[in-house]
This record gives structure tokens, sequence and C-alpha cells, in this order.
């Protein structure tokens, strides 16, 4: 994403947790700052793409004087996937410290960021929302207006349970196909020539045919999106029976040891539950 915005003409300052990835940035023309502070120092918009609530925490220094010397008169830009709940809380002391403040999740995974085809959810006020479509486009093919914060997060999430479900009903009868012996190749033809057929349907089916789970999405941070799903959807009252079946199968592959694997692994996950059909239970087979 970053390359991708320098390729675009936005000058940039970087600074990550680990300072060899920053090493590409500084080649293709990007100042590394030596810390956080010297990044906030040197610019007044940043752009934050980082793990989860309690990383942004830490480097910010969240609930005390530091994070309010840092982001005062910066507009910050969360761009990273936490419960919208957190996100709004940030918000509202990003703004109590005299800083402003837009969330920017983004939708795509490895190779879509790479080719700047990701699409952005944005949420915030109107002015700052223009600045910051400015901002992030060399990233994406589409960019979002959502309304409110923390209405890009929650965006961010009914996109990703249509994500997460869609691609383990996919490898749901993907493996239904070879337990009946199916041609498998036959298989991804009928589904790449009808009107299932998708990108994402495209570059799985090519995974699972291949046995290659080298990662687009680990399936550890999947896991970790369908718990944000199934607790923001219980924090609403709202039922999401296949966001919570397919938290339960994406969990049980992460037990099996296949977190750091490509989400199509939740395959593992249906191949202990058939085993435990066949052979009775086994380790990790339970939900």
């Amino acid at each position: 994403m970053a390359l991708n915005l320098l390729r675009g003409g936005v000058p940039l300052v970087v600074w990550n947790r680990s300072s060899r990835a920053t090493e590409e940035l500084r080649a293709a023309g990007a100042e590394v700052a030596v810390s956080v502070s010297d990044l906030f120092a040197q610019t007044d918009r940043v752009l934050l793409m980082l793990a989860n609530g309690d990383v942004v925490d830490s480097v910010l220094g969240r609930g005390t004087s530091f994070f309010d010397h840092l982001v005062g008169d910066h507009l910050v830009v969360h761009m990273g996937t936490t419960a919208p709940t957190y996100s709004e809380a940030l918000g509202r002391d990003v703004v109590r410290a005299g800083g402003r403040y837009v969330e920017a999740p983004v939708s795509g995974s490895r190779l879509p960021a790479v080719e700047g085809r990701l699409v952005a959810m944005l949420a915030g006020d109107d002015a700052d929302l223009h600045e910051v479509e400015t901002v992030v486009g060399p990233t994406c093919a589409s960019v979002v207006r959502c309304g409110a914060v923390p209405s890009g997060l929650l965006m961010k999430l009914a996109v990703n349970l249509y994500l997460v479900t869609t691609v383990t009903g996919l490898v749901e009868a993907y493996h239904f196909a070879d337990q009946q012996g199916l041609d498998l190749d036959r298989f991804r033809e009928v589904i790449d020539g009808g009107q299932m057929s998708s990108p994402i349907a495209r570059t799985k089916l090519a995974k699972l045919r291949s046995d290659d789970f080298a990662v687009q999405a680990a399936l550890a941070d999947v896991h970790y999106n369908a718990r944000l799903i199934t607790a923001a959807a219980r924090d609403a009252d709202v039922a999401t029976p296949l966001a919570d079946a397919s938290k339960e199968l994406f969990a049980q592959a992460e037990r099996l040891g296949h977190g750091a694997v490509d989400m199509a692994g939740v395959l593992r996950a249906f191949e202990a539950r058939t085993a435990a059909l066949t052979n009775g239970p086994r380790d990790g087979s339970s939900s």
C-alpha cells in the first residue's frame, strides 16, 4: 500500500515496528522516521495500518500524555480492522486531544493490495473524508463514504461476513465433491463457468486444487475478523448463524495448527470432522 502511494506521487514519511520492512520504501523514495514521535513531527496526516487495537494503543501511547502530545493537530486515519466500538472510542480520544479522526478500513487481500485494487470504506466528517480520499486513492480501485464513525468499521465487518461465509461455503463444497469422488478439475470448471464464478472463487479453488496454502489472507487473521463480526452482532442483538458456524470452523483449523496458512486452510477443519465421523473422535476435531 505504501509503495502504491509513492508511485501515485504521495510524499511519505514511514515507520514500522519492524525496521526491516521500511528498507524497500526508503529505496522507493520514502523518508524513514526513527520513531513514532519523529513520524508525527514530520507530517500532519498519519495513516495507521496496524494489527489490532492493542497494537494501536501501544504504538500511540494511548491513555498517556504522550498520546495527547502526539495526535494533537493531526489527522489520524485508522485503516486497520478493529472492533467498531474500539474505533469509536479511539476517535473520541483523538478529537479530545485536538486531532481529527477518520476510519478507512480496506477490503481486499494481498494481491489487491499489491495491485492497488483495494476498496476503502471511509467514515468521519465530510471535510476530512475529502482530504483522505485524495491521499488513499492510489491504493484503491474504489473509495466509498459510509457515514459517521464507526460506520466504516461496521461496513468492513459486513463485507468480511460475506467473504468469510462465502469462502467457507466454497471450501465445504470442494470437500464434499472430493469425498464423493468427483473429478475436482471438472468441479472447478463448473464453478468457473457459471453464475457463481468470482475472483475469490477462482483464487481459492486454484489454491485448493494445487494444495497451495501460501498466505493471501492468513487463517488466524480471518478467525480474528470472524470474532469481531460475531461480537458486533451480539452487541446489536443480530443473529449471524452462518458467521457463527464459520467462526467455529476457523477456530478448529487454528487449533489444529493451521493459523499461519491461507484462509482456504479451513479445509483442514472439514477434513477433521469427516475423519471424526468415519473413524471416531480425534484430537482437535470437536468444535
